[in-house]
Formats: structure tokens, C-alpha cells, sequence
């Protein structure tokens, strides 16, 4: 039995020592190359360019069925580019419920994106205080808290725009779009002071109530991003993102008024007046579904009627895309749901409500008793946290918050801090 291994050992010496080592470097070297090459190489089509992703992107159907191959991966590389940007958010109106939706602003599109400044365009009101909330956003970039005042009507604006619908009349609308383009002038005021562009503007609203992250597949050069839904014969106009030229345009809601009476629009709601702003500016859009509602006080008919509005429980997975919106124990659901929807006017109130995606309240009364835990059942801890906050909040902790929060900002223009405080918690 040893012998054998013996003379198997002395074969292979053999062998070895005939080997003709010329031939044997001529295979070796190019298997050796084939190797190297076919390790290190990267096929074309899963090379992956962050511009094509974020820029080339529509609706949340086609970034799903285009991003088979690691989309999470592509997420993260269109959110790093993102992050390398100038981004600034317009934050904009009264904030009655804000320290429902305050929070969420903060958690869902500020911290998502902590490279962004925030411009805040608000009014002075008791519930001005609630704003205070905004100390925890990693960049503030003006604060706007003004004594609001009538806006002077001009007969173009009364040409072009209708009263009917708007709880305050023409000038109501004349109001809203006061705050938002008072915003955009906040913006290219800290432009001019800094000498620079921003290549993004998100503009949203201070009533909006965000279950889920502000997703980079909603910024699109070269078209403004807005919700699906809710579009009330024109455009839905409660949260818009664009390149600096394209959200000037978009933001400009008084100042393109003269140009939509001269082009012979007539009795326009704040909707088609925007979409009328759009397109006579020949702005290209897209409707995307985002997941934010807007947080109401007011009552509305239950059942909605065909051009009836629908108010979401604020428990619903969503995206909502700005619907209305109330904590509240859903009375609708599933087929119920299913009902209702299909037979709203899709030109009006109608939002998408597939898949489950949408409850509905019965918002014909005020507030049900004990909203507030329906409310921090359905929000994650910390938003809970901060409306029990809210509700306990000191005269001294009110204005410590404040004064957190004018020191971080690079510009601010509002009334005493103690003032706001003591109009809010009811000390004046």
C-alpha cells in the first residue's frame, strides 16, 4: 500500500518536468486576463445616472415599474444628489392645527432634507404661538410673522377671480396668494443677500399633516410636481416643487393675475386660476400622489354629494395627496368607499381612493370627543409627544422656544416673541 503513493509522487514529478513551460504561460496569461475582466466589468444597462432618476420621472406608477433593479439603492443615490442641492421650503398660512401638522413638516420633509432652508409666511393670530415647533428644523432660513391686512381689490382681480367657494370671498383668495408669493419674495430676498440660486423651491402649506417621507422622485426639472386629486376644476394648488424658474412662475398667484385678464379668463377659483397661471406661462406639470392632507376645522355634508367634498380619516394609509382631512373614527370604508368616490365629479373633488388607501368621516358636526387619542393612536410617539406639549406649554417654555428659534434663523421679521406667547396662551 506505500508503494503505490510512491510511484503515483514519482509519475507526476515526471510529467511536471516535461511540461513545456512556454505553452503553459501562453494558456495561463490569457485565461488569467478573461478572469480579470469579466469580475471587475459592469454591464451598461444597471450602470445607474442620478439625473436620468430624478429628473426623468413622472408619477409614483412609472418610478415603479422603470426601477426594477435596486431601487432602494436608487432612492438613496437621487436623495444624496439631492442633499448636495439648494433647497428651500415655503412654508405658508395660519397655523390653527399646527401642533398636529407642525411635527410631521418637520419629521417628513425638513429632516428629510436637512440641506433646506425654511421660509416661513404666516399671520399673526392666537395661534401664532403653535409656530414655536419650528425651533427643531435643522435650517431656518427667514421667518415671516406679519399682522395680516386687507388686500386692496384692483377690476382685474374681480374679472378674473370668483367669490363662490371661498369661505372668505375674493378676498380670501387674495389672502392665500398674498402669503404665497409674499414667500417667493422672502426667497429671492436671502438670493440676493447670498448670492446665489436655489435649484429646488418645495412649497407647502402650514396646515398639511405628512404620515410619510416627501419622496426625491417628486423633483422633476423642467415640470412642477403637484398633488393628484382634489382638483376643482383646474390644478391642485396645495403643495408645488420646481426649479427656482419654474416656481417663480408657479408662486407668482398675484402678479400673473393682470396677464390671465389680459389672455380673457373669467370667475376663476384659486385651482383653475392656477392651472390658467401654468399653462399661459406654457409650464409643463405633473400630478404625482404625495402623502400629506390638509387639517380642517370646517363641516361638509355626509354623504358628499357628486361636487361634495370628502373629508379622510386622518388614520388612512394614503397618499392623500392634500385632501381634507380630521382625526375622527372612520364611518366609511372598503366598498362604502368605494361607493361614494366613484360617484364624485372627477373634474372636482374627487382623490384617489384604490387599494384601500382612503377612510372617510362623517365631518358634517364639529371634532369628535377624544380626537385627541385617535390622534396619537395613529401618529408615531413624537408627534404625540408634541401635541400634548403644545397643550401644557408655559408662558416661559413658549418663549424659550422662540428665542431657539430667532436665533437660528437668518432673517426675522414678526412682533415680540413675549407678544405672540401671551396672545396664544391666552395671557392678554
Amino acid at each position: 500500500m506505500i508503494k503505490k503513493p510512491r510511484k503515483i509522487n514519482m509519475l507526476i514529478r515526471k510529467w511536471v518536468s516535461d511540461l513545456d513551460y512556454r505553452l503553459l504561460f501562453l494558456v495561463i496569461i490569457p485565461l488569467s486576463l478573461l478572469l480579470f475582466v469579466s469580475l471587475s466589468s459592469t454591464p451598461i444597462n444597471s450602470v445607474f445616472t442620478l439625473r436620468s432618476f430624478i429628473f426623468n420621472r413622472t408619477n409614483s406608477s412609472d418610478f415603479i415599474s422603470s426601477c426594477p433593479l435596486r431601487p432602494l439603492n436608487r432612492t438613496h443615490s437621487a436623495k444624496a444628489e439631492l442633499h448636495q442641492s439648494r433647497i428651500a421650503v415655503c412654508l405658508v398660512g395660519g397655523a390653527r392645527r399646527f401642533e398636529l401638522t407642525g411635527p410631521s413638516i418637520v419629521e417628513k420633509v425638513l429632516k428629510e432634507y436637512p440641506n433646506a432652508d425654511l421660509f416661513l409666511h404666516s399671520p399673526m393670530d392666537k395661534n401664532a404661538f403653535k409656530l414655536s415647533l419650528l425651533k427643531t428644523a435643522p435650517r431656518l432660513g427667514s421667518v415671516r410673522i406679519f399682522e395680516q391686512k386687507i388686500v386692496p381689490q384692483t377690476e382685474e382681480q374681480v374679472r378674473v377671480l370668483t367669490a363662490a367657494n371661498s369661505p372668505n370671498g375674493i378676498q380670501g383668495l387674495l389672502q392665500y396668494f398674498n402669503l404665497v408669493e409674499g414667500c417667493l419674495t422672502m426667497i429671492e430676498s436671502h438670493q440676493k443677500q447670498h448670492n446665489f440660486t436655489y435649484d429646488w423651491i418645495v412649497r407647502t402649506r402650514v396646515d398639511g399633516y405628512w404620515n410619510a417621507p416627501l419622496h426625491p422622485q417628486n423633483f422633476v426639472a423642467g415640470q412642477y410636481t403637484v398633488p393628484s386629486g382634489s382638483v376643482y376644476g383646474g390644478l391642485n394648488d396645495r403643495l408645488g416643487i420646481g426649479d427656482f424658474y419654474i416656481s417663480k412662475i408657479a408662486l407668482s398667484r398675484l402678479s400673473l393675475i393682470p396677464k390671465l385678464d389680459s389672455t380673457g379668463y373669467r370667475q376663476l377659483n384659486s385651482e383653475s386660476a392656477f392651472k390658467a397661471q401654468l399653462t399661459t406661462q406654457n409650464i409643463s406639470y405633473v400630478e404625482n400622489r404625495l402623502p400629506f392632507c390638509v387639517v380642517t376645522d370646517r363641516t361638509y355634508q355626509f354623504p358628499p354629494a357628486h361636487l361634495g367634498v370628502p373629508v379622510a380619516a386622518l388614520s388612512s394609509p394614503g397618499p392623500l395627496s392634500g385632501a381634507k382631512c380630521r382625526p375622527c373614527t372612520p364611518i366609511c370604508k372598503d366598498l362604502c368607499v368605494a361607493d361614494i368616490m366613484s360617484s364624485l365629479d372627477k373634474r372636482w373633488s374627487w382623490t384617489n381612493w384604490d387599494n384601500g388607501t382612503l377612510e372617510l368621516c362623517n365631518a358634517h358636526g364639529d371634532w369628535e370627543n377624544g380626537w385627541e387619542k385617535l390622534f396619537d393612536r395613529v401618529s408615531d410617539k413624537k408627534l404625540a409627544a408634541e401635541r400634548r406639549r403644545v397643550k401644557v406649554l408655559k408662558f416661559e417654555e413658549c418663549v424659550r422656544d422662540f428665542t431657539e428659534m430667532k436665533q437660528k434663523a437668518v432673517k426675522w421679521e414678526a412682533p415680540p416673541v413675549d407678544e405672540i406667547c401671551r396672545l396664544g396662551l391666552g395671557m392678554t
